[in-house]
C-alpha cells in the first residue's frame, strides 16, 4: 500500500463525502477507491468511515486522523513546493471560505476567470458567513470583511467597503426619516445576526464613534434578505455597498443619515498561519488584492 496516497484518497473522500464523487474526479473505478480506504483502516486497525446506502460520516477516529493527514500532507506539499516553485506552474488545491454574499456578487466571477487561466489548481469553495478555524477545517485561505480582526490574525488587506443606512421611501412616507441616529431607537432597524454587536449601530458623530441603540423584529444572517425587507418597507438596515447598490440604483431604496458615516469594513485575506505560504495560496491572493484594489 502506498501510505501517502490512500491518505491522499482518504482526505478527497472525508471531504467530498462520497466515493463515487472521488472515483470520478480520479478518473478510477470506484471499487478502486474503496478498496485503498479499506486497505488503510486495515492498516490502521481501526474504522475510518461509516458508510450507509446514501451517506458516508467519520468516525471520532477518522476525524482525529483527518486533520493529522492534513497537516503531513500540507508539509510534504511544502517540501516538494519549496524546492521547485520558483519555476513551476502554481497546481495543487487550494480551501478557499468566503464570505456568502460578497463571495457570489463580487468574488465569483474573478474566481471563474481564476480557475480557466489556472488549469492545475483546484479550488474548493466553501461559502458561509460563520468564521471558520482555518487550521481545523483545512482552509489554506479565507477571505473576510469585518471590523473586528481576532488578535492573532494573520492577514493582507485588499480593500474596503463603506456601510450604508437605507430606507424603502415607502417607509420613510409611512413612519418619517431620522436625522440623527440616535433616533433610530424609535424605528423599527433590520439586524444582520452575524454582526459582532447587534444591538447598536456605529456612527461618527462630532469626529468621534458612537454606538447608537436599536431595535426591530427582524433580524437574518444574510445581506441580502435584510435589503429585500428594507425596499419592501420593513425597516431601516445598515449594510455594505455592494449589498445596497443594485437597490440604490433601481430606486428601491434611498440612502439616509449621509451627514454620519459608519465606519468602513475591511476586506482581509487571511491565512492558517504566517510559517509558509504555499505557492498556489500566494497566487490567488495577489489575484485577488488585484481585483479587489483595482475595484
Amino acid at each position: 500500500m502506498d501510505k501517502l496516497n490512500a491518505m491522499q484518497t482518504f482526505v478527497r473522500v472525508a471531504e467530498a463525502g462520497s466515493f463515487t464523487a472521488v472515483a470520478d474526479q480520479l478518473q478510477v473505478a470506484r471499487s478502486a477507491v474503496t478498496r485503498q480506504i479499506a486497505a488503510l483502516e486495515k492498516h490502521l486497525r481501526t474504522k475510518l468511515m461509516t458508510r450507509s446506502t446514501r451517506s458516508l460520516t467519520l468516525t471520532a477516529a477518522g476525524a482525529v486522523y483527518l486533520e493529522k493527514c492534513r497537516v503531513i500532507l500540507n508539509l510534504v506539499d511544502v517540501a516538494e513546493s519549496s524546492l521547485t516553485e520558483e519555476k513551476a506552474v502554481p497546481r495543487g488545491r487550494i480551501r478557499l471560505a468566503l464570505p456568502l454574499s460578497f463571495g457570489l456578487q463580487r468574488l465569483m466571477p474573478h474566481l471563474l476567470a481564476f480557475a480557466e487561466a489556472h488549469a492545475h489548481i483546484e479550488l474548493l469553495l466553501n461559502f458561509s458567513d460563520q468564521r471558520a478555524n482555518l487550521i481545523e477545517e483545512g482552509i489554506d485561505l479565507a477571505i473576510r470583511i469585518t471590523a473586528d480582526l481576532h488578535p492573532g490574525d494573520i492577514v493582507r488587506k485588499l480593500g474596503e467597503c463603506r456601510l450604508l443606512t437605507t430606507a424603502s421611501p415607502t417607509y420613510l412616507a409611512q413612519h418619517g426619516q431620522p436625522s440623527h441616529p440616535a433616533q433610530l431607537q424609535h424605528h423599527e432597524c433590520l439586524v444582520y445576526s452575524m454582526s459582532t454587536n447587534t444591538a447598536s449601530w456605529p456612527y461618527q458623530v462630532d469626529g468621534q464613534v458612537q454606538q447608537f441603540a436599536v431595535r426591530g423584529h427582524l433580524t437574518a444572517n444574510n445581506g441580502v434578505a435584510l435589503m429585500q425587507a428594507t425596499a419592501q418597507g420593513m425597516g431601516i438596515s445598515l449594510q455594505p455597498d455592494f449589498l445596497a447598490a443594485p437597490f440604490l440604483e433601481r430606486r428601491d431604496v434611498v440612502e439616509i443619515l449621509r451627514e454620519f458615516v459608519s465606519p468602513p469594513l475591511g476586506i482581509y485575506a487571511v491565512l492558517p498561519s504566517n510559517r509558509y505560504i504555499p505557492h498556489r495560496v500566494g497566487v490567488l491572493m495577489e489575484y485577488l488584492a488585484g481585483v479587489l484594489m483595482g475595484a
